[in-house]
C-alpha cells in the first residue's frame, strides 16, 4: 500500500469517483441517444462554425455540432460543479517553455487526426463500445506514454 502512497501522493479516490463519474456519463449518452462522446470531434465540429473550408464543412460534422458543443458545455459545467462543492484541490505546478507546448500540442492534434480520435474518445468511448481501432490506438497511446516519460525522467526532466 505504501507504494500506492508514491504513486498517489494526493491519494487515489478521487480519481475512481471522476472516472465513474465520466464512465456514466459517456454511458448514458449513448445508451440514451446512440451518440458517441469524443472531445477531438467537439474540437473539430466547432471549427464548421468559423471557418467555410470544405473539411469542416462536411455534413456529419455540421450537422453533429450543435449536440457536441452541448455536451462538451456539460464537460466544462460538471468540473465547475466539481469544484464549487469539493474545492480544487492541491495545486500542482508545472513550467514549460511556450515552444514545448507548441510542438507538443502539434504533435498530440496530429496524432488525434492520424488515429481518427483523441485519447479520450479512444479509451473511454472507443473501448466501451469494443472498437478494435481504439484497441490499437490505445495500446499506442499508453506505450509511447510510458517510454516518453522513463526517457524524460532518465535523461533528466522532471
Amino acid at each position: 500500500m505504501s507504494n500506492l502512497a508514491g504513486m498517489f501522493p494526493f491519494g487515489w479516490t478521487h480519481y475512481l469517483i471522476g472516472g465513474l463519474c465520466i464512465g456514466v456519463g459517456v454511458s448514458l449518452l449513448f445508451a440514451l441517444t446512440g451518440l458517441i462522446g469524443g472531445m477531438s470531434s467537439v474540437y473539430t465540429t466547432s471549427w464548421s462554425y468559423v471557418t467555410r473550408h470544405a473539411f469542416f464543412q462536411q455534413v456529419k460534422l455540421v450537422a453533429s455540432r450543435e449536440w457536441r458543443l452541448a455536451y462538451a458545455g456539460g464537460l466544462i459545467a460538471g468540473a465547475a460543479a466539481w469544484w464549487m462543492l469539493f474545492g480544487g484541490g492541491e495545486r500542482v505546478s508545472v513550467s514549460f517553455h511556450p515552444a514545448q507546448l507548441f510542438i507538443g500540442g502539434l504533435l498530440v492534434g496530429y496524432g488525434a487526426r492520424l488515429s481518427r480520435g483523441c485519447t479520450s474518445g479512444h479509451g473511454i468511448c472507443g473501448l466501451a463500445s469494443l472498437q478494435k481501432p481504439s484497441l490499437a490506438a490505445v495500446l499506442t497511446f499508453m506505450t509511447t506514454a510510458v517510454v516518453a516519460a522513463n526517457l524524460v525522467l532518465r535523461f533528466g526532466g522532471r
